[in-house]
């Protein structure tokens, strides 16, 4: 684990507070969902790099979003190492919560209802991702 890494796992509460913004805590450090259709990524078409909003790891590729018609930034594949996933029992349902693999924080839910060629969609928060445009 590099240092960037451990210093980030080691925030605490009131310096996550600090570095997010109440909408960017909400989603990525109390598990929060964002109204349908209200992201600043839905209907992003650039290419470039979907990025952690909470330490800058990069995420997901622009060439693996879709239009899944869900209201929600949608892709069907994660970079490499990326991401984790954990079960998620809350709200009376089991789905798969999809989580940065670096910090931790909260991006959104995976379901098995995308296109080829994974069959995937992660359905991820606009408020949980920055954009870096390609070159």
């Amino acid at each position: 684990m590099s240092e960037n890494e451990r210093s980030l796992a080691d925030l605490s509460d009131d310096e996550w507070r600090e570095r997010l913004t109440d909408d960017e805590y909400h989603i990525l450090r109390e598990r929060g969902t964002e109204p349908k259709f209200s992201g600043d990524h839905l209907d992003r078409k650039a290419d470039g790099t979907y990025t952690c909003t909470g330490c800058g790891a990069a995420l997901f590729d622009a060439d693996t979003k879709f239009g899944s018609g869900t209201g929600w930034p949608s892709f069907y594949d994660a970079v490499e190492g990326a991401v984790t996933l954990e079960t998620d029992t809350r709200h009376g349902m089991t789905r798969t919560e999809v989580l940065c693999a670096r910090c931790g924080g909260h991006l959104g839910h995976v379901f098995e209802d995308g296109p080829d060629p994974t069959g995937e969609r992660y359905c991820i928060n606009s408020v949980a991702l920055d954009f870096d445009p390609e070159d």
